[in-house]
């Protein structure tokens, strides 16, 4: 994907007239001090019948100039050729423009497994529109960029990213699976074992997960009220210090779970976000505000959405996983 104007696009988009792959964006930074290779390495796929596996002599050469190199930057991942609606795929591990697993496609993985042998560090740059599995990648890699497909200049943002010149923030908003084993069938319609909501395993990364290049610590959590009726608005603050070197950016998440009600499937919910620069060493005080009626669920026996009276819990944190400061309510 590294020199794919493809990658930068979605399957709902006109022809740029100025795109930059990601190969031209990481030239551009570079300038004349950093000599930068480019050679493909393998395609995303393969056919079905294997009519363009790469030979030999391909992966050879690119393990050869990956080991006259400093640092790898793999940009993998699919495009949106190979996921679509409707679409006829004649890839493995594709039907219809639907994927049959979620993982990296193999041909991918064993690529970078080759250049993982060399010894050199691997940066992996995935595009994509939807979540991969990639376990290997995870437990070997020391960075992974989650590019998505970022448009017509996407070359210059993941460039600017993996030079440092921008602190990235970004925050997964779908879960990210260890393998396709551990999602239900695609022909059942019920959402158990489905989304951070009612997932209970472990998964690669958690939906709202993003990193950054500096740290933020969450402190002295605070709700307006304890006990509260169904008309109720709630106000819920946190303090949130950038404890790192550099400025940036946090996505502070809020999260309900219901401490009462032990027959429902829901683990918790989202109930807000805010994305807040804050400078180094500057502490911000971040606050949320929670109606009550927004912790309504809808009640089969009654035929409508009710706020069940019990004890709540709410999280804030960095992700749906990460929860940094929690404080309970009750609700009458």
């Amino acid at each position: 994907n590294a020199n794919s104007e493809q990658a930068l696009l979605g399957n709902y988009a006109g022809k740029p007239s100025d795109p930059v792959t990601i190969l031209d964006g990481i030239k551009q930074i570079a300038g004349t001090n950093i000599k930068v290779i480019y050679e493909e390495g393998c395609p995303l796929a393969l056919k079905n019948d294997s009519s363009n596996n790469p030979t030999s002599t391909m992966t050879a050469k690119s393990v050869a100039i990956a080991k006259s190199t400093d640092v790898i930057i793999y940009v993998g991942g699919l495009d949106a050729t190979l996921e679509m609606e409707q679409g006829k795929v004649n890839y493995q591990g594709f039907l219809g423009g639907d994927r049959t697993r979620i993982g990296l496609p193999s041909i991918q993985e064993n690529l970078l497994k080759a250049l993982y042998s060399t010894g050199k560090p691997i940066i992996f740059v995935n595009c994509s529109g939807s979540a991969i599995a990639m376990r290997w990648e995870n437990k070997h890699l020391p960075a992974i960029l989650q590019a998505w497909y970022p448009g017509e200049e996407g070359g210059k943002a993941v460039a600017d990213v993996l030079f440092g010149k921008y602190n990235p923030a970004g925050r997964l908003p779908v879960t990210f699976y260890k393998s396709t084993k551990q999602l239900p069938s695609f022909a059942d319609y019920s959402m158990k074992g489905r989304t951070y909501r009612y997932f209970k395993g472990k998964v690669l990364y958690p939906f709202g997960f993003g990193m950054s290049y500096t740290a933020f610590k969450y402190s002295d959590m605070n709700v307006s009220k304890d006990v509260l009726k169904t008309g109720d608005t709630l106000i819920v603050s946190v303090n949130v210090k950038n404890i790192g070197k550099q400025d940036g950016d946090e996505v502070v998440q809020l999260y309900v779970k219901n401490l009462t009600s032990k027959n429902s499937p829901l683990i918790k919910s989202l109930k807000g976000f805010d994305r807040v620069t804050i400078k180094k060493g500057e502490t911000k005080l971040i606050k949320f505000i929670l109606p009550i009626r927004s912790l309504k669920h809808f009640d089969e026996k009654e035929n409508k959405f009710v706020v069940t009276p019990g004890k709540f819990e709410l999280q804030i944190g960095s992700s749906s996983k990460n929860i940094r400061v929690k404080k309970q309510i009750i609700v009458e």
